[in-house]
């Protein structure tokens, strides 16, 4: 936020530790703790502000509070105030917001002295519509005394259509999304000449969440941006604020286009902070195969915050789905009453979905100290100021370290200690971390992954850049190297047609309406209730067969659905409200073909390859579980056509003189392979920034295209996402922490926590777990030294070149492709 938490004085709070040892107090419970790691207290460095900043800026800036700012803040303002674009990617609760929002205000206040009183205009790109609003509400109060010079307005979806010519007209300083940016600015650029041609500054917050395919997509919507300011005769400086990340500059030059430099030596002043990680015990269950079942994350956690508000500590829970953070509220309710009656009240769960004033009322009552606890999605992790938080509770690794030290650090910032807790869920990589620290706590986070010059990803960017102005020759460098292949395909297909000006749009519907930045195109399927007729919301035609099939459990705010029918040719998924004791898991078979091989290792007779694969995948299945145990209650058969994903893999082979030396017998083979395929998947996000359900694999005891026992894990996005080329580019490392992944586990035959998928296709059937620790030892001592890669390296995928591909349909993502 704008008003940076310095250090406020202490309170009468017991010591991160002591909350800890409290926790640990109970039956069995101090077994359960892994490890605890302490990072000590930090004191802060400041520094002088420079020069260029405005003196009615610095007296707004002083009035809230803030006489001098840090190091890395000065730091990244000389570098704006200079025309450099920046990334500042510090800790949260550094003051990042002030180090881009200083030079923005200069610039505005310099700009209303001109003679149309708009001489400088500024942008700022959020994630969600609510940081956008949230900033919105902090740069208002802090330029508030510096009167019409800073206009600040939002600009998305939920901006009323009076006010949005206002924007246009009016505004200095507007905030929107990408979203926003790709549908409704640059299609009708015309109307914003006047704000684009004095366009100073491009602010672009919380960065590292643009990863992946979504990360693509808004990396080309940034060059469209940067074409048409051109055309205004405006060439913006790009702010960018990010999360701790690795190579910051180079993925925020990959998502601009532009040369970035960085800031990342944090000078703010934290607490301590104690960590600890948490495994949840082993019950009586069996699950699969008769496989030992742990108890949950979202138990587990709904526990620890209920000690914790018992104790008076102001907590939040962090959590991966709507269903858990209403699940661990309700479980920490019931079970404060039984301690105080008037305890319930004080904790409540937040999630998306909920109208602005109530997110609003949640934040305020958290801040304030009437809520103690609070169960949260990812939705309280970007942006919004909720300083006096004592401890943080993470349901689950939450994909990637940079999201999982934005977490932990919602605590702490008012500058005292605080508290943070990784329960485990019973999942292969949250087994690993919570047994192997240093993965956690000695390593740098991830490099953001994305790939502008995917086809699916650039096309229809191209169509939209030729739609907004003809693209002419020198617009196809700006693009990427892979343009100027693609738009004579685009002039084939009837896309694009040339002429003396260069490449025009042809069609009649808006080119901007070809591709979804967040989804995978295609018709979305719309959820309606059948009782009432009512539009509950819509399921991205990619996601629909998994998520919205006969029978599946449906979440929409707050309320249970189960669906009673899907219609793929209406695209309508029709529900019915319920309450079942269960949720549904969707389970698919899938086959693979390989198009083209671009990269090739020999690890000794066996080979690591990474290209071009065709995915064909099939829902088949769906499994009920018990709500708060997993148990599973039975399986489904569904019928539903196959669907094809032309994206990229990696794989690897390995030959029958390997296996014989790994003592792999033919009836093991498939198990052997089926196990290490479903841990490398689990164990993959430890490396590229990804979430299993980005990505799926399938292996064969002898593959038709390489003639040998092969496993794929491939990228579940059309064109690829960068995600298979990381593991190609790390592949030692993630082997090598997939065989002790599954070597550590303390079960027998192979359970969730190692080699069982909740989302395989054939019952986690055939699967062996020391047979593939033989297979991986096999592979990993074959590989020759030579062929090592420092085991941070970044990647930018190339992306497959050749036919697009119709960028413009529906494709199924990997979440059920394994």
């Amino acid at each position: 936020m704008a008003h940076d938490p310095r250090p406020q004085p202490a309170h009468d709070r017991p010591s991160p530790a002591t909350v800890l040892h409290r926790l640990a107090a109970g039956a069995g419970r101090a077994a359960r703790i892994t490890h605890t790691e302490h990072l000590p207290p930090t004191t802060a460095r400041h520094a002088d502000w420079p020069d260029q900043i405005r003196p009615e800026v610095l007296a707004a800036v002083r009035a809230a509070g803030i006489a001098r700012p840090w190091e890395h803040q000065a730091h990244a303002m000389a570098h704006a105030l200079r025309g450099e674009s920046v990334v500042i990617a510090t800790g949260t609760a550094s003051g990042k917001s002030l180090a881009y929002l200083a030079p923005v205000l200069s610039a505005l206040v310099e700009g209303a002295e001109a003679p149309n009183g708009r001489g400088a205009t500024a942008l700022y790109l959020a994630p969600t519509k609510a940081l956008a609003a949230d900033q919105r509400r902090a740069v208002s109060a802090l330029a508030a005394p510096l009167g019409t010079a800073v206009r600040a307005a939002v600009y998305d979806g939920d901006t009323p259509f009076e006010e949005r010519e206002w924007v246009r007209q009016y505004a200095t300083y507007t905030l929107t999304n990408p979203d926003m940016l790709h549908r409704g600015i640059l299609p009708a650029h015309q109307r914003w000449a006047s704000f684009l041609r004095q366009l100073r500054y491009v602010v672009i917050d919380e960065c590292h969440t643009y990863r992946g395919v979504f990360g693509s997509h808004v990396a080309q919507v940034l060059r469209r941006l940067r074409r048409v300011c051109a055309r205004y005769g405006a060439d913006p400086v790009f702010l960018l604020a990010s999360a701790t990340a690795a190579d910051p500059a180079e993925a925020a030059g990959r998502l601009t286009g532009v040369t970035v430099h960085e800031v990342t030596d944090d000078a703010s002043p934290r607490g301590e902070l104690v960590f600890a990680l948490w495994e949840p015990p082993l019950t009586e269950l069996s699950g699969e195969r008769g496989a030992p079942v742990r108890r949950t994350a979202t138990a587990e956690t709904a526990d620890l915050l209920t000690d914790l508000v018992s104790q008076g500590s102001r907590t939040v829970a962090f959590v991966r789905s709507r269903r858990s953070a209403e699940l661990i509220a309700i479980l920490a309710q019931d079970r404060l009453a039984e301690v105080d009656r008037s305890l319930p009240e004080r904790v409540a769960a937040y999630r998306g979905g909920y109208l602005p004033e109530e997110r609003r009322a949640l934040e305020r009552d958290l801040h304030n100290g009437r809520l103690l606890g609070l169960a949260s999605t990812t939705a309280l992790e970007l942006g919004v100021d909720v300083s006096g938080l004592d401890t943080v509770l993470l349901a689950g690794y939450p994909g990637t370290r940079a999201s999982l030290w934005q977490q932990a650090g919602r605590a702490g910032r008012g500058g005292q200690g605080a508290l943070a807790v990784l329960v485990a869920r019973d999942d292969p990589l949250d087994t690993y971390l919570v047994h192997h620290p240093d993965a956690l706590f000695r390593r740098p986070v991830e490099s953001t992954v994305l790939d502008p010059d995917n086809p699916y990803v650039l096309a229809p960017h191209l169509c939209a850049a030729a739609a907004e102005l003809p693209l002419t020759d020198d617009d196809l460098t700006l693009f990427g190297p892979e343009a100027a292949d693609l738009v004579p395909q685009l002039v084939k297909r009837g896309l694009l047609r040339r002429r003396s000006g260069g490449w025009y749009w042809t069609r009649r519907e808006r080119a901007a309406d070809l591709t979804d930045i967040r989804g995978e195109g295609g018709r979305p399927v719309q959820v309606v209730e059948s009782a009432t007729g009512r539009l509950l919301g819509t399921v991205d035609a990619s996601a629909a067969h998994a998520s919205v099939h006969e029978g599946a459990v449906h979440l929409h705010q707050g309320l249970t659905y189960v669906v009673e029918r899907l219609d793929l040719d209406d695209a309508v998924a029709l529900v019915e409200q319920a309450d079942p004791p269960y949720s549904t898991m969707a389970r698919e078979t899938t086959a693979i073909t390989i198009l083209g091989t671009d990269t090739e290792e020999p690890w000794g007779d066996a080979r690591l390859c990474f290209g071009s694969v065709e995915v064909t995948h099939q829902v088949v299945s769906y499994l009920r579980r018990k709500l708060i145990t997993g148990e599973v209650l039975g399986e489904t058969k569904l019928d539903l056509p196959p669907r094809t994903l032309r994206t990229r893999a990696v794989w690897w082979s390995v030959t029958d003189d390997q296996l014989d030396a790994a003592r792999i017998h033919p009836e093991e083979l498939p198990g052997a392979l089926h196990a290490a395929e479903h841990a490398s998947i689990g164990m993959l996000p430890l490396f590229a920034t990804c979430d299993r359900w980005d990505i799926g694999g399938v292996s064969f005891p002898l593959h038709p295209d390489t003639g040998l026992p092969s496993v794929f894990v491939y990228d579940g996005h059309p064109g690829g996402a960068g995600f298979a080329e990381r593991g190609f580019r790390t592949a030692h490392a993630w082997l090598l922490a997939t065989r002790e992944a599954i070597a550590a586990c303390e079960c027998e035959f192979g359970c969730p926590s190692c080699i069982q998928s909740p989302k395989c296709g054939n019952g986690n059937d055939p699967l062996d777990k020391a047979a593939a620790v033989r297979l991986l030892d096999c592979l990993l001592s074959a590989r020759p030294e030579e062929s090592a890669r420092p085991e941070g390296e970044d990647v930018n995928g190339a992306g497959s070149v050749g036919d697009a591909g119709d960028f413009g349909g529906a494709t199924e993502r990997g979440p059920a492709a394994e």
